[in-house]
């Protein structure tokens, strides 16, 4: 259960260096494989030569320098909202978010299989936080039937995508619930922008209906490093004023989002591209016979920790890195081989991994 940190060089969107081995990755969130693109790095260099390594402080004070504004106009633009908010990380924007839209007379509703930051968010607020079944409506129905009398605010809380488990949210069904509920919902799309919904993620993907609060990440099918929140323009300024980690936080370099702009220049104007990773996804499945994929994250269950630290091992002596998920990041007895398809992977390596696969996992 001891963690280690291995040094890794990602040559390009699959391959990597590790520990004197050339593998091919399926344990990278670059879903676009974007973090390599031509444009990409261009528009990153091109932004530290205009204005330097770092933002130098707080977007309040000196750090909001001018990139920052066109990417939050060009995400409220992707996602549909009047405004946008960006922040240094996805951790930091669930962290900032959770505890500013709640207080001591409000209430929580969170997935129980939410992001471990999202989580964090609700410990960081003195409002009261109720768990319920993971994408279990009927369960989140009851809890607000019984108790959001009692509270001034409620804030529903759910990934978009689940990151371990690779399955959706039901989007729709909890816009209607938390509408007829007087309560706010909030999707964290980290693992959906660029991938679903013809690239503009999870919402849109579910047919776009009303998600007040949709926050993600830069740094996973974008390619690069930060978090944002998609929101009213009431919200937005709330954050601006309110969220620690944008006041007390330096402020997202140059480079971070010109790079983001490269990349959602990308995403918006190259549907074929962000079609890709959930087909070469359900191809595995299909090689396998597993349910068919509903994200670019396909998970093979194998049990216990040793298990599937051992079934890693054997993948990379293939030729393949896909790293063994553990509690407690997943439940007990759910620890597993964590598929991340990309756009950059060529069918025979999907098809090689899903033949490996069937050779060392007992499905």
């Amino acid at each position: 259960m001891r963690r280690r940190l291995e040094p890794t060089a990602r040559e390009d969107g699959v391959h990597i260096l590790r520990g004197g081995r050339r593998l091919i990755s399926f344990s990278c969130n670059d879903y676009l494989n974007l973090t390599h693109h031509p444009a990409v790095k261009s528009a990153a260099i091109a932004a530290i030569n205009l204005y330097g390594a770092g933002s130098g402080a707080s977007r309040l004070v000196t750090g909001n320098h001018p990139l920052l504004v066109e990417l939050e106009e060009r995400l409220a633009r992707i996602k549909g909202t009047q405004a946008a908010c960006v922040f240094g990380s996805g951790y930091l924007a669930n962290t900032g978010i959770v505890p500013t839209l709640t207080g001591a007379k409000d209430l929580i509703l969170i997935d129980e299989l939410a992001h471990a930051c999202l989580f964090a968010g609700t410990q960081l607020s003195p409002a009261k936080t109720m768990v319920f079944r993971h994408n279990d409506v009927a369960h989140a129905e009851a809890i607000l039937a019984a108790s959001r009398a009692q509270y001034r605010h409620a804030l529903l809380l759910t990934d978009g995508v689940f990151s371990m488990d690779g399955d959706r949210a039901p989007l729709a069904t909890l816009s209607a619930l938390c509408a007829a509920h007087d309560a706010w919902l909030m999707s964290d799309d980290a693992h959906g922008l660029g991938v679903i919904g013809g690239g503009r993620g999870s919402v849109a993907a579910a047919g776009d209906p009303p998600v007040p609060l949709q926050m993600g990440t830069l740094s996973k099918a974008i390619g690069g490093y930060g978090g944002y929140l998609c929101a009213s323009a009431a919200v937005i300024d709330l954050m601006k004023t309110r969220a620690r980690t944008v006041i007390y936080s330096t402020g997202l370099p140059p480079a971070s989002a010109g790079a983001a702009l490269a990349a959602l220049e990308i995403i918006e104007n190259e549907p074929e591209l962000t079609a890709k990773p959930l087909a070469k996804a359900r191809a595995f499945c299909a090689a396998l016979g597993l349910p068919e994929a509903q994200s670019p994250i396909v998970p093979v269950i194998v049990g216990a920790p040793e298990a599937a630290l051992d079934a890693s091992r054997q993948l990379a002596d293939t030729g393949f890195l896909v790293t063994a998920i553990r509690p407690p990041t997943v439940p007990a007895g759910t620890a597993r081989l964590r598929f991340a398809f990309t756009a950059g992977h060529a069918d025979e390596d999907v098809a090689r991994v899903a033949q490996a696969v069937r050779d060392i996992v007992k499905l």
